[in-house]
C-alpha cells in the first residue's frame, strides 16, 4: 500500500450519515424559542471579563519559571497537568531530551553525513556523478541538508528548520481555551462531539485533505472561545468552518449550495455567507497559522523511515483526540507525537532516540496524552462513532479494530507506568 492511498484519499464503501446530526439538534431545541438571525443568537463574551483574565494571567506568569530560553516552564494551558508534566518533571524531561537530542547528533547524524561524503568522493572518482553535482551535494552537506530531500523540492528541505521554528512559535497561537465551554449557555461538551463526528462524515463525503478536518475543528473551538453560540446556531458554526478550511486548503472546495445541501437545507446560502463573515472576523482572519498534527508527523516518521502501518495507525490516535476534548490542553506538536508514540508501542516498537530527536519528546511526556486515548478506545459507546467506523475498512488496514481491541488489554499496564513516572493519570469523567 503506499502512504498516498493510505493517507490522502477517502473511502467511498463507508456509509455516511450526513441527517443524524440535523435532526437531533432540532429535537433539542425545539422546546426553545431562539431568534432567527444569526448575529442575535452569537453574542460577544463580555471584553471587560477579558481584559480582567488577561491581567490575571501577566500576574501569574510573574511566579512561572522560565528555561534557559525565556519561556514558561509550565503549559499555561494545562495548568491542571493532565496531559502535561508537573514543572519539576517537565524541567527534568526537557534536560533529557536535550541530552538525547546531543547523543543523537553524535552516534547517528554525524556518521551518516560522514558516509554519505566517503560515497559521493567513490562516486566522483568513478564517473558516476559530475564535479559540479558532487559539490553541491557536499554543500548541502555541511548545511545539515540531505541532498536526497533537498532534491525533492516538495520537500522544502532547505527551509526545513526555519519551517518548524516557525511553527512551534505559532502553536499557542492558534490554541483554543479548554475551558471554553464554562461560559457557554445552551452547549455542553458532548455536543461538540456530536459536532466533530458529523463533520467528519462531511469531510469525507467529499474528499478533503485531512488538514480540512483539523483546520474547521480548530476554528470552531477558536470561535467558540471567543463567543457564545446558541444550540440552535452551534451546527451552523461547524458547517461553515468546514466551508472556510476547505477554501483555504482544498484545491476544488466545495461550493457554499453543497453545504447547505450537507444540512438538509437547515440554514441557506446567506446564513452561511454572513457566518463566514463573523467567524474570519472573530479571528482576526487568523488561519494561516494554525499547523495541524499531520505536519508534526511527517517530521517524526522520519525515525522509522515513514512506516505505513505506524503513520496508519497514529493518524487514527489523533482523530481520535479530536474528540476529547481534554486535548484542547496539547498542542498540535504533542498530539502528534502521542499518536506516533501511542501507535508504535501498539505495534510492538520502542520510543527510541531516533523519535526522540525529531520530536522533541521523551516517553515521559508522552504516558499522559496515550492514556487518555486509550481510556477513550476502551468507552464502548466511543465504537459507534464515524471515526472508529471510517478506519475499520481495509483500505486503513483496520487500524480502529486493532486499536481497540489493543487498548483493552494493555490500558492498566499503561496506566501503571505512568504511576511509575510519577505522573498518575488524572480520571475525569466525560461530560
Amino acid at each position: 500500500m503506499s502512504s498516498k492511498t493510505e493517507t490522502e484519499e477517502e473511502d467511498n464503501d463507508v456509509d455516511v450519515d450526513v441527517d443524524g446530526f440535523a435532526s437531533r439538534t432540532s429535537q433539542k431545541s425545539k422546546a426553545k424559542q431562539l431568534d432567527d438571525a444569526f448575529d442575535t443568537e452569537i453574542v460577544a463574551v463580555d471584553d471587560e471579563d477579558d481584559e480582567e483574565e488577561e491581567e490575571d494571567d501577566e500576574d501569574d506568569e510573574e511566579g512561572v519559571p522560565l528555561d534557559v530560553n525565556g519561556q514558561p516552564l509550565v503549559n499555561e494551558f494545562d495548568p491542571d497537568c493532565l496531559l502535561t508534566l508537573p514543572f519539576d518533571l517537565e524541567n527534568l524531561a526537557r534536560q533529557k531530551v536535550a541530552a538525547i537530542c546531543d547523543r543523537y547528533e553524535d552516534n547517528v547524524v554525524r556518521p551518516q553525513t560522514e558516509r554519505a561524503a566517503e560515497e559521493r568522493k567513490e562516486a566522483l572518482a568513478k564517473g558516476l556523478v559530475t564535479p559540479e553535482v558532487a559539490a553541491h551535494d557536499e554543500e548541502l552537506a555541511q548545511m545539515g541538508l540531505d541532498p536526497e530531500e533537498v532534491r525533492d523540492t516538495s520537500m522544502a528541505a532547505e527551509y526545513a528548520m526555519e519551517i518548524f521554528d516557525y511553527m512551534a512559535k505559532c502553536e499557542a497561537k492558534t490554541m483554543a481555551n479548554p475551558s471554553y465551554m464554562d461560559f457557554q449557555g445552551e452547549i455542553q461538551w458532548h455536543m461538540r462531539a456530536t459536532l466533530v463526528d458529523w463533520l467528519m462524515q462531511v469531510h469525507m463525503r467529499y474528499h478533503m485533505l485531512p488538514e480540512t478536518l483539523w483546520i474547521a475543528v480548530n476554528i470552531v473551538d477558536r470561535f467558540l472561545s471567543a463567543r457564545v453560540v446558541s444550540l440552535a446556531k452551534l451546527q451552523l458554526v461547524g458547517v461553515t468552518a468546514m466551508f472556510v478550511a476547505a477554501k483555504y486548503e482544498e484545491i476544488l472546495a466545495p461550493s457554499v449550495d453543497e453545504f447547505v445541501f450537507m444540512t438538509e437545507r437547515g440554514y441557506t446560502r446567506e446564513e452561511i455567507l454572513k457566518g463566514e463573515r463573523i467567524i474570519l472576523s472573530t479571528l482576526d482572519f487568523n488561519v494561516s497559522e494554525y499547523c495541524s498534527p499531520y505536519s508534526w508527523v511527517r517530521r517524526i516518521s522520519k525515525a522509522d523511515d515513514y512506516d505505513i502501518r505506524t503513520r496508519t495507525l497514529s493518524k487514527f490516535l489523533m482523530e481520535v483526540a479530536l474528540f476529547d476534548h481534554r486535548f484542547l490542553r496539547a498542542k498540535p506538536s504533542l498530539i502528534a507525537a502521542v499518536g506516533m508514540f501511542l501507535a508504535k508501542k501498539m505495534l510492538g516498537g520502542e520510543w527510541d532516540d531516533g523519535f526522540v530527536y525529531y520530536s522533541t519528546y521523551i516517553e515521559e511526556q508522552l504516558v499522559p496524552g496515550a492514556n487518555l486515548l486509550l481510556e477513550k478506545l476502551i468507552d464502548p459507546d466511543f465504537a459507534s462513532k464515524f471515526v472508529c467506523m471510517k478506519y475499520a475498512h481495509k483500505k486503513f488496514l483496520k487500524a480502529s479494530t486493532y486499536a481497540a481491541d489493543w487498548a483493552k488489554r494493555n490500558h492498566e499496564a499503561l496506566l501503571q507506568q505512568a504511576a511509575a513516572y510519577g505522573h498518575p493519570q488524572q480520571q475525569q469523567s466525560q461530560p
